[in-house]
């Protein structure tokens, strides 16, 4: 077997890549299709714990891990062999076939390409061999000339792979038209060859009062829009890029039944990640999610969310610099519910270590709302599993004895101070070295991310669930039954050819 492939590029980022192959792969998959997703590259700090060679767990993109659901097909590292995480501005931590390269995060970026590639290679491949369609997402825009010499994403993964490709713009930013058509001027003309069809999302309005404008393109490339794809604000899927979109989800209302609100400010500090284990709350009625970066957004909070980080020690100083960590003592204080994930929960602790230098500048005091201390190592702890919590005190008190599924990615270690614990001061303890409390149970740290992608935590806390996952990618598919031109989606996925 040698899977049909279809690439979706885009003429920018946020164009609607991600979202755009997660629908196709639950239509392919909807037509009997075996289909697996690919991205050769993803650079984002929300990433999932999925399978990887040897039995062990590694790393990919959020991107390709909802994809994979969206296909009906297990997450495999095979789905993004790379994965970049951003660790500052000029710096990136590099993860190949789902585990951490200190050799590769050494490298420049051109540096890697000739180096990376045939493991990329070797993963497209392998799933083209086990599937019937291979789903592949670029990234950012394939006409980036000072990156096409040492591209490993664009059209280098659509020469190889034969893919047949879909170009999309995102029309509501304007200039869309201009857009596709300087990305199709800009490549050469086997690669133009490559692109079957344009594809205009987020478009509002009547779709009648885009002409001429796709005939005239089609006349200067050769190539037909085959899609105009209605704006649709929270299509419930989680967006990247879409951090301070704090608009409630598809039919989700911000008052619950009773005329309940439930105000969740979640702390969008510099080096946020895994921010997409958020979506479920976007897509709960009764809850008003927001993203805050100032102390003053954090007046009517009913809860503080501090997320996983990227950076723990750099976030704590942006914390302190923008008056939010005083904000938060007095939330916790007055009793208030504070919630750490992750790099969250290390910066509600007492002090952080860093012996080796695995963050900048990592040392130093936390929040001091839970009496433990974070030791940095060099190893990473990425799992996935269930687990259960014991005795929850307080207003978290509803989780007691759930069970939840749920993954692990940090560096370091979190326990006890033990000066404080030498006097007396320890913290509760619902799940034995990941989950802590404060005597007075309103704070709560957990080194678990995906609490609120699991129902029986919703249910406990809120007493209602989020739409499913699978309802979600069927609405995505529908979406895309209604946009495309008839026969279209079929063509794309005809038997592969030899030639583009």
């Amino acid at each position: 077997m040698s899977a049909r492939c279809i690439m979706v590029l885009g003429t920018s980022s946020g164009a609607g890549k991600s979202w755009l192959a997660t629908a196709l792969c639950r239509h392919y998959a909807d037509q009997g299709l075996k289909v697996a997703p690919f991205k050769a590259q993803n650079m984002s700090n929300n990433a999932r714990v999925v399978a990887a060679p040897g039995g062990v767990q590694g790393e990919i993109g959020s991107a390709q891990y909802f994809q994979a659901l969206a296909a009906r097909a297990e997450p495999e590292v095979r789905m993004n062999p790379l994965l970049l995480k951003p660790e500052a501005d000029t710096r990136s931590q590099v993860v190949l076939m789902g585990q951490v390269s200190e050799e590769l995060s050494r490298l420049p970026w051109r540096g890697r390409s000739a180096r990376v590639w045939p493991t990329i290679a070797g993963a497209l491949d392998a799933l083209r061999a086990e599937n019937d369609l291979v789903v592949i997402e670029g990234a950012g825009s394939p006409a980036e000339i000072n990156l096409m010499a040492s591209d490993v994403v664009n059209l280098r993964v659509a020469r190889h792979a034969n893919a047949r490709c879909l170009l999309v713009a995102d029309i509501d930013r304007g200039g869309a038209f201009a857009h596709l058509y300087g990305t199709w001027a800009l490549l050469d003309e086997a690669d133009r060859a490559r692109i079957r069809g344009f594809v205009l999302n987020k478009f509002r309005g009547d779709a009648s009062l885009l002409a001429p404008a796709p005939e005239q393109l089609r006349q200067l490339t050769g190539v037909p829009t085959l899609a105009v794809v209605p704006m649709r604000y929270g299509h419930g899927l989680p967006e990247e890029d879409g951090v301070f979109d704090d608009r409630p989800a598809g039919a989700a209302s911000p008052v619950g039944a009773g005329g309940q609100v439930t105000r969740i400010a979640i702390v969008a500090w510099p080096h946020i990640s895994n921010l997409d284990e958020f979506q479920p709350l976007k897509n709960l009625p009764g809850v008003r999610l927001r993203w805050v970066r100032t102390s003053a957004e954090l007046a009517d909070a009913d809860w503080i969310v501090l997320p996983g980080s990227k950076a723990t020690a750099a976030d704590l100083a942006w914390l302190r610099a923008q008056g939010l960590a005083g904000a938060i003592a007095r939330h916790a204080a007055a009793g208030g519910r504070v919630l750490g994930i992750c790099g969250g929960l290390q910066a509600l602790g007492e002090a952080l270590i860093d012996p080796h230098g695995v963050e900048p500048a990592a040392s130093g005091p936390g929040l001091g709302l839970l009496p433990l201390v974070t030791r940095f190592a060099r190893a990473k702890t990425v799992r996935r599993g269930r687990w259960r919590f014991g005795s929850v005190a307080g207003p978290w008190a509803a989780l007691s004895g759930v069970a939840f599924a749920g993954y692990e990615i940090h560096s370091g270690q979190t326990l006890q101070h033990p000066g404080m614990a030498a006097r007396g001061e320890v913290a509760r303890v619902p799940i034995d070295a990941l989950a802590w409390q404060n005597p007075a149970g309103n704070v709560l740290g957990v080194y678990l991310h995906g609490l609120f992608e699991d129902a029986a935590v919703l249910q406990a806390l809120f007493g209602r669930g989020a739409p499913s996952l699978d309802a979600v990618f069927d609405g995505l598919a529908a979406q895309l039954g209604q946009a495309f031109a008839p026969g279209a989606l079929a063509m794309l996925a005809a038997p592969a050819r030899d030639t583009p």
